[in-house]
């Protein structure tokens, strides 16, 4: 059974993500109104899944994200925020949180990130990662490489590039006009290399190293 802790520093948020997961099975252990009440909360249930607001008045969601994915390797943190475009979301991948979901999720749509979160998956729907390069693109950063990025090899760094263009794997191996099985290789080495989870964190790092 899938076990939830929910962060919201408003009471009727949190109360309606109880009702919604709690009729779909899914195990409320604990509520938290911001950042420091949510890392103690984590540190007394272990939970499978972290729901967090972003924006909180203390410690706020990305700090307690940080801590989180740093102390507890099995907990996925799924960032909230009410804004597809904001830049605390880019915050929230770089602390580890393995996505992200907008407060006017569905309520199906709420309950099965909250299950792929838990499975080990990555939770950006295509469509997000899409506008969230289109906001890159229009806002281009002073590129800052994440560590590790030297050691990738050339044809590496053509890979994250196109991860960073949003591209899928298979649409890697047609462009490059390699197998399947060397595209997941290659993705595979630049994941271990820059540390990174999954592919919404490849897509920050793409940015940051100039390649998005």
């Amino acid at each position: 059974m899938t076990r939830v802790v929910l962060v919201d520093d408003q009471g009727l948020v949190r109360q309606g993500l109880r009702l919604i997961l709690e009729l779909a099975g899914v195990t409320v252990v604990a509520e938290a109104r911001d950042g420091a009440e949510a890392v103690a909360a984590v540190a007394e249930h272990t939970p499978d899944v972290v729901l967090m607001d972003l924006r909180m008045p203390g410690m706020d969601g990305i700090e307690a994200t940080r801590r989180i994915t740093s102390s507890y390797d099995g907990v996925r943190v799924l960032a909230l925020t009410t804004f597809d475009l904001d830049e605390h979301v880019v915050d929230a991948l770089r602390a580890g949180a393995v996505g992200f979901l907008l407060k006017d999720v569905t309520s199906d749509g709420l309950v099965d990130a909250v299950r792929r979160a838990a499975a080990g998956e990555p939770v950006v729907a295509p469509a997000v990662l899409a506008r969230m390069m289109a906001g890159f693109a229009a806002r281009p950063p002073a590129t800052v490489p994440p560590p590790g990025f030297e050691e990738l090899s050339d044809r590496e760094r053509e890979v994250l590039a196109l991860i960073g263009a949003g591209r899928s794997n298979t649409e890697i191996a047609a462009e490059l006009v390699i197998s399947m099985a060397t595209v997941k290789t290659h993705v595979r080495h630049v994941f271990a290399k820059l540390g990174l989870r999954d592919r919404a964190q490849a897509v920050v790092a793409a940015r940051d190293a100039g390649l998005a």
